[in-house]
This record gives structure tokens, sequence and C-alpha cells, in this order.
């Protein structure tokens, strides 16, 4: 029922910036709290931001202060803006929602996922 679509993923350099957007089909997404996973190579996927339903975020330790996760509700769009990327940070980075509010258990629903590369 919910359809996630990712854009924005690329290859930077070590230092530099990305923007991830997810775009949700339905008003789900005004409800439903949501957030940003990845699964680096010969790693297992990791929970990297999530967002409630009223705002509140939390972010993986390794990314705090260089990721901000956002949503504008009226364009259905989740955000993740990357900065001062580091190699280690090299991953597909996949959408998800929650069926509630905030996040809590596995996520209902998953987007197909963008690739990140950050050279050094």
């Amino acid at each position: 029922q919910v359809q996630l679509v990712e854009s924005g993923g690329g290859l930077v350099q070590a230092g530099g910036s990305l923007r991830l957007s997810c775009a949700a089909s339905g008003s789900i997404f005004r409800f439903n709290a949501m957030g940003w996973y990845r699964q680096a190579p010969g790693k297992e996927r990791e929970l990297v931001a999530a967002i409630s339903r009223g705002g509140s975020t939390t972010y993986a330790d390794s990314v705090k202060g260089r990721f901000t996760i956002s949503r504008d509700n009226t364009k259905n769009t989740l955000y993740l803006q990357m900065n001062s990327l580091k190699p280690e940070d090299t991953a597909i980075y996949y959408c998800a929602t929650w069926r509630g509010s905030y996040w809590s258990g596995s996520p209902q629903s998953w987007g197909q996922g963008t690739q990140v590369t950050v050279s050094s």
C-alpha cells in the first residue's frame, strides 16, 4: 500500500555532501514515523536516523552532528541531509516507514535503496 521511491544517491569525495529524498505515496506519510537505514558492503543493515510523527529524531552515533533527517508533510517527502561525508558512510541507503507515530520494532515498508559512495 505504501510506496517509497528514493533518490539523491551518488558518488562524492570525502567531506562532501548529499541530500537523499524519499517520496512516499499516500497520506500515511503525514502520520507515520519514517527513517533511513543503510547497509554497507559485508555488514548488516542499521538504522541511521528516524523521525516521529511529532518531529522527534534519533541518529546513529556515527552520524550525529553530520546528518539531519527531516520531512515535508505537504510534499509527502522524507529527506536525509548528509554533510562531512566519510568513506565509512558508503552504503545502500533505504527509506523506511513504521505503522505508528514513533519508530518501534521493524519498519512496515521499505524503499528500493539508493547507493551512496564516498571516495577518499
